[in-house]
């Protein structure tokens, strides 16, 4: 893998202020979509100024935003199909392919470490078939991040409260697709709040298969807030969970603040800061 390109000083030193110091067991991110209300380059000085490492799920024409802040886009988009259409379903494999030939290299030129897609929901599909098809799949992009440094990333997500009948929705599964593929430039994107609904049993389940994971997201459960006292996972045991495991890739916050954003966000990162 080629070295990354260097990044610009901070937004913090070009401001005047100091980032806060972090520990750096845990490199933190936050998800665009999250604070879509908030210019991007605000939230990456504010990131930058917190002590994130990252922001999480840019389009293409934004990876090169948070390089002004001394930050970076931790998964970026880069045409990985949608969440209800995807890799389960041959007649997409040829546009997905195409999007990660010409987006992939972007994304190494610019540092993104992580490209995200899906399986697509199941739509009367077997498990089975819908594991053979993306594994088919999978094997058509894998050169493609092997050759430019880049883990494409497919996303666990929960089928019981947001997204009904998607197919990659427990951890086995996911497992076995990657697993079968065996790319160290293929793995899955452990999504913490939709996995504690399907599964629990988190810091075994992440302890158990780190080496097949990627990228973690978190959101507060139930109803994906801030990770508060009204959730039922406790964030500082799972972050120190995954820092066991010696995981140098990063962690996105991905819930939908009810408060302050910029400060729910400040908050979610002390807490995960172990």
């Amino acid at each position: 893998m080629a070295a990354l390109p260097s990044l610009p000083s901070s937004a913090s030193s070009q401001q005047g202020s100091t980032p806060v110091p972090r520990k750096g067991r845990i490199r933190q991110s936050a998800s665009r979509w999250c604070y879509k209300d908030i210019p991007l380059d605000k939230l990456c000085a504010y990131g930058a100024e917190i002590g994130l490492k990252a922001m999480d799920l840019l389009n293409v024409d934004e990876w090169e935003v948070p390089r002004r802040y001394g930050l970076i886009c931790s998964m970026g988009y880069a045409g990985g199909g949608e969440i209800a259409s995807a890799l389960n379903r041959v007649e997409n494999h040829a546009k997905i392919e195409e999007a990660f030939r010409k987006n992939i290299p972007i994304a190494a030129k610019l540092g993104v470490p992580n490209v995200i897609t899906f399986s697509g929901n199941r739509a009367g599909m077997s498990d089975d078939e819908g594991a053979k098809n993306t594994i088919a799949g999978l094997n058509r992009l894998k050169k493609i991040g092997e050759d430019n440094g880049v883990t494409i990333c497919m996303e666990l997500l929960n089928s019981k409260v947001d997204h009904k009948d998607y197919m990659c929705d427990n951890t086995a599964w996911g497992l076995k697709v990657v697993q079968a593929v065996n790319s160290p430039r293929v793995k899955l994107l452990y999504d913490i709040y939709h996995m504690q609904i399907m599964e629990g049993d988190l810091v075994a389940t992440i302890q158990k298969n780190i080496e097949w994971l990627g990228h973690f997201h978190t959101g507060g459960v139930p109803h994906r807030h801030e990770l508060d006292g009204t959730q039922e996972v406790q964030w500082d045991g799972v972050m120190r969970g995954i820092a066991a495991t010696n995981y140098h890739g990063y962690v996105a916050h991905e819930f939908v603040p009810t408060r302050d954003p910029l400060t729910s966000l400040r908050q979610a990162v002390d807490l995960c800061d172990v």
